[in-house]
């Protein structure tokens, strides 16, 4: 898979909106191709479901059917992107806002999620996965520009970071970049017409 993002428009962002999807889709992009079948046994759910789920996702450009596996009964799945990216400043109208939101808030449960189940783990993993884990946080005072460029440089790093490809000691390492204001510190404006 490409190693590049996608930005869904607001139908895009709809789809990605149900927590199920975006469990599939996060698993198509860490794991590979799969088959509905075998998605919905890892996720629990049913595989007529999960088929019809996996159409959507096709439909908006987020993954496509793998012809190199399978055969007549069997589809394959791979995701078409390593990453999707969305910006708030980009929707226009009070629809778009309330789509970003609720994409946001199915973001934010799956990376509440998966954190939790890192924490439960960390007594099991070994030690030098252990070191390389963090779990830190800083509030810095800063303009909504240096904030932006704070973030721009993060991603930058994560993105030009090198993969362990072929390392047997490699292993799939979840960054998050999760940055924001913090809650309650600034006033709520009227939204801009």
């Amino acid at each position: 898979m490409e190693r590049s993002a996608i930005v869904p428009g607001p139908e895009g962002l709809k789809a990605l909106s149900h927590p199920g999807r975006l469990r599939m889709l996060g698993l198509l992009r860490s794991e590979g191709p799969a088959t509905a079948t075998t998605l919905a046994t890892r996720l629990g759910l049913n595989s007529g479901a999960t088929s019809y789920h996996l159409r959507q996702l096709e439909k908006h450009g987020f993954i496509v059917e793998d012809t190199s596996r399978g055969n007549a009964r069997d589809r394959w799945w791979r995701a078409t992107h390593q990453y999707t990216r969305t910006d708030i400043a980009d929707a226009t109208t009070p629809e778009e806002h309330d789509t970003h939101g609720a994409y946001i808030q199915t973001v934010a449960m799956i990376y509440a999620e998966q954190l939790q189940r890192a924490v439960e783990e960390m007594q099991l993993i070994p030690h030098a996965w252990l070191d390389a884990s963090n779990l830190s946080d800083w509030t810095l005072q800063l303009t909504p520009a240096r904030a932006k460029a704070l973030v721009e440089a993060l991603h930058d790093v994560v993105e030009a970071w090198p993969e362990d490809d072929g390392d047997p000691e490699a292993a799939p390492f979840k960054v998050n970049v999760n940055a924001f204001l913090r809650p309650g510190s600034v006033a709520p404006q009227e939204a801009e017409e």
